[in-house]
């Protein structure tokens, strides 16, 4: 092996490793799966809403009702997301807070290339995860 294909390889072992997580992946994961995973906990409920067990995640400014299918099989359910914007965009802001037995959410998706935020997106609060008021 040349020495420029030993460093070559070197650096492609180096930068496989920093891109992982701390957990292997389990190639029989659905992607749902992985990501819920990986989900930061600032983003996630996992409680009672309405007299309801809910599990909701946000991810890439999309609220989605999370449920487990067994063997690793995660099914996600949309159920919020920004308004319909005709060009490319990005997610630009996402939250997620609970109390008093509501859920408040926050997304804004930028227009890409653009400044500032947000072309879409605002607060939103529901007390059992499937009715959503935009607050602002």
């Amino acid at each position: 092996m040349t020495a420029k294909l030993t460093r070559a390889l070197g650096l492609l072992l180096v930068l496989a490793s920093l891109a992982g997580c701390d957990q292997p992946l389990d190639p029989m994961m659905s992607k749902e799966a992985v990501a819920t995973r990986a989900a930061p906990a600032e983003l996630v409920f996992q409680g009672e809403l309405g007299g309801e067990s809910m599990f909701l995640l946000v991810h890439d400014c999309e609220v989605y009702r999370v449920e487990s299918r067994g063997a690793g099989q995660i099914h996600w359910e949309s159920v919020l997301a920004p308004d319909f914007y005709p060009f490319w965009t990005v997610c630009q802001r996402e939250s997620m807070s609970f109390k008093s037995g509501a859920l408040t959410v926050t997304l804004g998706r930028m227009a890409f290339g653009a400044g500032g935020c947000c072309a879409t997106g605002g607060t939103y609060r529901t007390t059992d995860g499937r009715s959503w008021k935009k607050l602002s």
